[in-house]
């Protein structure tokens, strides 16, 4: 088992009272894995990720990588957790507008000084994403579907285990949609697990597994 959690609650003060917005999830993914989380806006979806990625602590439950529980984790080996087992893909259009396509795929990299050929491997993931001869532009001029591209090869630079896409079809139209998921699958089928967030029911597959999160309750479909 790739990652995998148990009892998983968050809950929130609002005022006098408090609220789960995510309550007693048990959830697992194994490498290679294909998996969705739909639900409506507000749903516990986002929080759930920022539980599993080790941005939030949970009120109760575990959460292991691995069968390492990553609450156990030290914040700098969290911090080294979402660099380096995690790839992350943002719902926003999240890029250093300084920096050319080239050199926001390389970022995460250099967080923690690592060595190796970051060129090397950033030019193939531009080239998997089918937009290395952009690799020179400025993150502003181009699409919204290419800079969804930049995004995956740069949640991929550090070969995570697992790929997780918040919206990653958010705003996009039928056609780009479909080539963003296609570029998506094509990482799936080379072995890195794929959790993906959705409230698009356009893109979801039936071979793949589909869970639904409602009011912080988390089902599988």
């Amino acid at each position: 088992m790739l990652l995998k959690t148990k009892s998983l609650s968050k809950s929130f003060a609002r005022g006098k009272n408090s609220f789960f917005a995510v309550k007693d999830v048990d959830f697992s993914i194994s490498a290679s894995d294909f998996v969705f989380i739909v639900g409506r806006s507000g749903s516990g979806k986002t929080t759930f990720l920022n539980l599993i990625s080790g941005i939030l602590d949970p009120t109760q439950g575990q959460v292991f990588f691995e069968d390492e529980d990553i609450l156990s984790m030290s914040d700098t080996a969290k911090s080294f957790y979402r660099n380096e087992s995690i790839g992350f893909v943002p719902q926003s259009l999240a890029y250093l507008p300084n920096l050319s396509v080239f050199d926001n795929v390389r970022v995460p990299f250099f967080l923690f000084n690592r060595d190796g050929d970051s060129e090397g491997r950033a030019l193939s993931l531009l080239e998997l994403m089918d937009i290395a001869h952009l690799k020179n532009e400025m993150p502003q001029n181009l699409s919204g579907g290419e800079i969804k591209r930049m995004l995956i090869a740069r949640a991929l630079m550090n070969s995570p285990k697992l790929l997780i896409a918040d919206e990653p079809t958010a705003n996009l139209d039928k056609e780009t949609s479909e080539t963003v998921m296609n570029l998506i699958k094509s990482v799936n089928k080379l072995g890195t697990a794929v959790l993906i967030v959705t409230h698009d029911s356009e893109i979801l597959d039936e071979d793949s597994t589909i869970y639904k999160m409602d009011a912080g309750e988390l089902k599988i479909e």
